[in-house]
């Protein structure tokens, strides 16, 4: 139950992999985020690098833990002694309640749970939502009207919102789409005017009543008052200091304050007021023709955010002109943002919070501070930038639902920076002070908001291996950030380790724990330290599982979601590890307190090209929802890797686990 090398052997590990090299197949590239991968990272400001930051703290042996956080763990070199609390977990039992036996690595077409597990299907892509006659589900004869009346494409975030007993709403996102699985003999460089309808309504968020059967488990309710799509081209309004600003005016919005749709919705979270803060993401991979655009600070803003010089790769452009930046400049500003809706009113308009800033948003946490400011906790999903958070002016009110819709209209927004002493502070990105000035293209907060980028890079903002999911757990007030993974760190011309992201060609990603100083989340400073360096331990000298014995953990690669079960356990879904580890994708549970502290053991393991791209506990803990997402992609219709979950052409899925006794998950 030690590490077998020192902290100074968390070195490049040299391989195969070429240093710019994607660890995804590429028509997740393609899809996802318009082969970003292929490209330089656009952040070229001079910041630190995370992985510099890193190896400093490393160095100075402060890899367990920092002060009185880390008792009883000391780390004195190659042979590592470490404190009571691991030499425990060799001999004691359980502490964590997690005692299920855990799944291996698979590559095989079904989905592998522990013995005493079942998993089932809760609803697919193209199941209908409505009772509308003509919406059912018939593979390569669907239309956009049909679409936005049934569960959308690539299932992302699950968010689940109970109602009463067995009854619930189920939140699901839908990030992208892959024509080339969703239309029988697509061609990518023509696609046509009714297949781009289709997609765009097969974007966005799904709202779903769900209920619980004695005998069958969980199931969809077909015709439900809560049901709901949110698509490509459903209206939304803009709040803010970035609403009404001149970059947001368009032709068919001049005075900037309508948006049609939401795009790339990868994750969300739901706030202590009941609402849904879906993200988005990819947006850049809409968009086309930055080439063309004539104003030079608009182009300049449109590359740091990864804008295509010429034509997109899903050709959008040739048949909806919002998506041409030659005709439409400033729509791409109106996408990169937080949007708020209520599941509880299908009714309701959607607003997209521009005080949260505008990038790469690959999820939400909200908590209320001391003082009952809102803070939400936000990670910009690309090589080389930022961990954000918001604080609101305006304080939560319990006894107000209403009040709380306008929290995150107006607060600070600050960006992270990371020292190597294993501690960190929050900038605050304010127009006007500092560097953020006028003549830096800063002449007010809704310049700062809608290039957040630009703003962090002027701050000395530390530069990240992909932020992905950050949430705070209910159990210990921390904050959990999952670094998916960054191939180009440390490579020839890109920035090098640093405190926080130590390894160079960081393929396998890492998890960092950061703690607000005095527990409130409104403190301006904060303390970090490493729960995980992902990998495989029998193969990869530089992991690390919070102290735990290495030869017990389950290998694991590219942590992407994650949540928390009732006693405070960390739950992890995994995006890349096809590529990694040539195995499917899964999800894992690793305890964060106590002897069993990163003992990180796999619960399941998805199917061929499928991410497992979200995961929520039912209020129970009894259920466990996981999204399914791209099942067979990299594969086509013609040559299918994946017929999940019917046997016949793959459909992005949300499954459900339930114990076969219905106990607690993981118990």
């Amino acid at each position: 139950m030690s590490l077998d090398h020192d902290p100074s052997d968390l070195l490049p590990v040299v391989d195969d992999y070429r240093s710019n090299q994607c660890f995804v197949h590429p028509q997740t590239c393609r899809w996802s985020c318009g082969n970003q991968c292929a490209h330089p990272a656009p952040n070229e400001s001079g910041n630190e690098y995370f992985g510099a930051v890193a190896r400093r703290y490393i160095s100075r042996r402060r890899l367990l833990g920092f002060g009185a956080l880390a008792a009883g763990m000391l780390v004195v070199g190659k042979n590592t002694v470490l404190g009571a609390e691991t030499a425990r977990a060799q001999s004691a039992g359980s502490s964590s309640g997690l005692n299920f036996t855990p799944v291996k690595l698979d590559g095989s077409d079904r989905i592998i749970v522990p013995p005493g597990y079942k998993s089932e299907i809760l609803i697919r892509w193209g199941d209908p939502l409505f009772l509308d006659p003509g919406t059912g589900f018939e593979f390569g004869k669907q239309t956009a009207a049909q679409q936005e009346r049934q569960f959308g494409y690539n299932c992302d975030y699950l968010g689940f919102i109970p109602l009463a007993k067995d009854r619930a709403l189920l939140i699901a996102n839908h990030e992208y789409t892959n024509p080339e699985l969703m239309f029988p003999g697509y061609d990518p460089e023509n696609p046509t005017k009714e297949q781009v309808d289709y997609e765009l309504a097969a974007h966005g968020v799904s709202v779903v009543h769900i209920e619980r059967h004695p005998m069958r488990g969980w199931r969809y309710t077909l015709g439900a008052w809560h049901n709901r799509r949110i698509t490509g081209t459903t209206p939304m309004r803009l709040t803010g200091p970035a609403a009404g600003h001149p970059w947001m005016r368009t032709s068919a919005d001049p005075a900037g304050y309508t948006v049609l749709g939401t795009l790339n919705n990868c994750s969300a979270g739901i706030t202590p007021w009941g609402t849904v803060l879906t993200c988005e993401e990819n947006f850049n991979q809409y968009f086309a023709n930055n080439d063309q655009v004539a104003d030079a600070a608009k182009k300049a803003a449109h590359k740091r955010y990864g804008l295509p010089g010429g034509a997109s790769e899903r050709k959008w452009e040739r048949f909806h002109k919002r998506f041409d930046l030659a005709q439409e400049p400033n729509e791409a500003f109106r996408f990169g943002w937080v949007v708020e809706f209520d599941p509880h009113d299908p009714g309701s308009l959607p607003r997209k919070h521009t005080a949260l800033g505008r990038f790469k948003h690959e999820a939400t946490s909200t908590v209320i501070a001391r003082d009952g400011r809102a803070v939400v906790y936000m990670g910009d999903d690309e090589r080389f930038d930022y961990v954000y958070k918001f604080v609101s002016d305006g304080k939560y009110d319990p006894n107000d639902r209403q009040a709380n819709f306008r929290l995150l209209e107006s607060g600070t927004l600050y960006a992270a920076k990371f020292k190597d002493d294993g501690t960190g502070e929050w900038i605050p990105l304010i127009a006007g002070q500092g560097k953020l000035t006028a003549a830096n293209g800063f002449a007010n907060q809704g310049d700062v908001c809608i290039k957040t980028r630009l703003a962090a890079d002027l701050v000395g903002a530390t530069r990240m291996d992909r932020p992905e999911d950050i949430e705070v757990n209910p159990a210990n007030g921390y904050i959990y950030a999952a670094m998916t993974n960054n191939s180009q760190r440390g490579t020839s011309g890109r920035p090098g380790t640093d405190a926080a992201n130590p390894r160079a060609e960081n393929r396998h990603g890492h998890i960092i724990e950061m703690m607000p100083a005095g527990g409130d989340h409104a403190a301006p400073t904060f303390q970090w330290r490493f729960l995980m360096l992902c990998g495989d331990p029998a193969k990869d000298k530089g992991t690390y599982f919070a102290g735990f014995d290495q030869s017990l953990v389950s290998p694991i690669s590219s942590p992407d979601n994650i949540t928390f079960d009732r006693r405070g356990n960390l739950w992890i879904s995994t995006d890349g590890q096809p590529s990694t580890f040539k195995k499917n994708d899964g999800v894992f549970a690793v305890p964060v307190a106590g002897p069993e502290r990163g003992y990180n053991r796999q619960f399941l393991s998805g199917v061929p090209g499928g991410e497992c791209a979200s995961l929520v506990f039912s209020d129970n803990d009894d259920t466990l929802f996981v999204s399914i997402q791209h099942p067979g992609e990299g594969s086509t219709l013609e040559n299918l890797t994946s017929n999940f979950p019917d046997g016949k052409e793959p459909r992005p899925t949300v499954i459900f686990v339930m114990k076969d006794d219905g106990g607690v998950i993981g118990s």
